[in-house]
């Protein structure tokens, strides 16, 4: 038998060979806790626990045929950034970041992420997750650092002057022509 492990979520038996544990993506299973990688910003990664989420379903439009009035598939995930265990455990100043980078995204003090893009309410809710996990990332990475002003090299300046001196001998044979040609 390969090398393994067997696990149950919601009475469902999988079985995970040593491949499949890999950290590829990150786990976004509806109603487990979502793991969110090791990156810039996030040296040990974070776990936000799924008590911390809450998503609401309501109807979604687009596709679905006759199913569409019928099915709750659009996912509204919540996150309250300010008030998680997770970002708490962050340092001072990634915790200062991450709140500063996602308060513009902010309604009151929720953190509000829509899905309906698929015809299914379980893709739809790995769809919020997965897009809450990049926006968490992204707000928690480092700022890039300050661009180092250059001078340009002599060759550079040399070559913008002839382009320009060509470009204007261009310019220069166009003009009015004269009545007597």
């Amino acid at each position: 038998m390969p090398a393994g492990r067997l696990s149950c979520q919601t009475s469902l038996w999988e079985f995970h060979t040593a491949s499949s544990l890999d950290v590829v993506a990150p786990r976004t299973d509806p109603g487990s806790d979502l793991v969110v990688p090791p990156g810039p910003g996030l040296r040990h990664g974070m776990v936000i626990p799924a008590g911390e989420l809450v998503e609401r379903f309501s109807r979604a439009s687009g596709p679905g045929g006759q199913g569409v009035n019928t099915t709750d598939s659009r996912v509204e995930l919540v996150f309250r950034p300010a008030a998680s265990t997770a970002v708490g455990a962050l340092s001072p100043a990634g915790r200062d970041r991450l709140l500063r980078e996602l308060a513009d995204r902010l309604v009151g003090d929720q953190l509000v992420l829509v899905a309906s893009e698929h015809r299914s309410q379980r893709q739809n809710r790995v769809a919020a997750r997965t897009r809450l996990v990049q926006l968490l990332r992204e707000a928690a990475a480092p700022p890039p650092p300050p661009r180092r002003a250059t001078t340009p090299t002599k060759g550079s300046h040399r070559r913008r002057l002839q382009a320009k001196h060509e470009r204007g001998q261009t310019k220069a044979t166009r003009g009015r022509v004269s009545p007597d040609e």
